[in-house]
């Protein structure tokens, strides 16, 4: 009888264990945690995007799906994140398209010289084009969402008040805008962000050309305490995901992923366009920052001096066999359609 009485407590201890294990498994194997992958610094829009996205995530999944983020390039460097994401190095990555330039050329029509206002419009307009084309340069990742920086404007030691006043001004811009800023009559220069004070300081060059959100962020404003409305260019953003990650979640956390993905370039648009305004003002009081218009003569001439960029970004789309001439007049149509609503 003892040996019996043994050995069913043996068994009855066993079971008590496996219960206790059991709920622990199961809720290990319930939380699906991502990789999150992201290049520019942590204080900086794409970033503070991205911790937006992951705690609405956690939140609004109750848990469930928990993101690891990982900015200014700790996981993968900038150009390596879009592939990175497609081999499963990082299960979600945020990359500009701009950086391989000639790869993405459907979302390359948003990047092109034609006026976006602000980053809520671009964003709206660069999510609309892609979704209309089912751009095959996305088609090994699952988009989450994508979204633009604020419009590019001129920041110089001395004002700009006109296109005459742009004449030779070395400019430091990013070297795929070069030919924008060469058109318009200035001698662009390309260096990275880091070195630009130092070379306006030493008048090296006169000014940059970026979204303004950088007066504040980079203390631009010191420097460069004239800005020139143009509204030049924008840059482009993705957020993707890995495709095998992507099919292996459950449906409702792909359903959740899918509503937030408008929710999202709305929210980054309106973020980076208030903090813009945020650093104009911030620059006034601190610099006396001063922001100078272009004539309506002015105005009207910058279209026509940058229209071979936008011509031969047509010719080149052409000849890979997309519908360039229409992809360019949904660029424009679109514009006007979220500028309208985004005043």
């Amino acid at each position: 009888m003892s040996k019996k009485i043994a050995a069913l407590l043996i068994f009855a201890a066993f079971l008590l264990t496996l219960y206790a294990i059991a709920p622990q498994n199961a809720g290990a194997q319930a939380t699906i945690v991502l990789k999150y992958a992201n290049f520019p610094p942590a204080p900086t829009f794409p970033c503070v995007q991205m911790e937006r996205w992951a705690k609405e995530v956690e939140k609004r999944t109750a848990g469930k799906v928990k993101v690891q983020t990982f900015p200014g390039g700790t996981l993968l460097p900038a150009k390596n994140i879009f592939d990175g994401v497609v081999s499963g190095m990082a299960d979600i990555g945020n990359f500009a398209m701009s950086y391989q330039p000639g790869r993405f050329p459907i979302s390359e029509a948003i990047d092109l010289p034609v006026g976006f206002s602000s980053a809520k419009a671009a964003s709206l307009a660069l999510l609309d084009l892609v979704e209309k084309y089912n751009a095959k340069e996305f088609e090994k990742v699952k988009i989450l969402t994508m979204f633009t920086c604020p419009p590019a404007n001129i920041m110089t030691k001395a004002p700009v008040k006109s296109l005459k006043d742009l004449k030779g001004l070395e400019l430091r811009v990013g070297g795929t805008q070069a030919d924008i800023i060469k058109n318009l009559g200035g001698t662009p220069v390309a260096m990275p962000q880091s070195d630009t004070p130092e070379a306006i300081q030493k008048g090296v060059v006169k000014g940059h050309v970026s979204s303004m959100e950088v007066l504040k962020d980079f203390n631009y404003a010191a420097y460069t305490p004239n800005v020139t409305i143009a509204n030049l260019w924008v840059v482009t953003f993705a957020v993707v995901m890995n495709k095998a990650k992507w099919d292996s979640l459950p449906a409702d956390v792909k359903k959740l992923f899918d509503d937030m993905k408008r929710e999202q370039a709305e929210w980054t648009g309106k973020y980076v366009d208030d903090h813009v305004q945020e650093s104009l003002a911030w620059s006034k009081e601190k610099y006396n920052l001063q922001i100078h218009e272009l004539s309506a003569a002015d105005k009207a001439e910058i279209p026509k001096l940058l229209n071979p960029i936008i011509s031969a970004y047509v010719k080149k789309v052409n000849a890979l066999g997309l519908p360039g001439d229409q992809i360019l007049k949904d660029v424009y149509s679109l514009k006007a359609k979220y500028e309208k609503i985004y005043k």
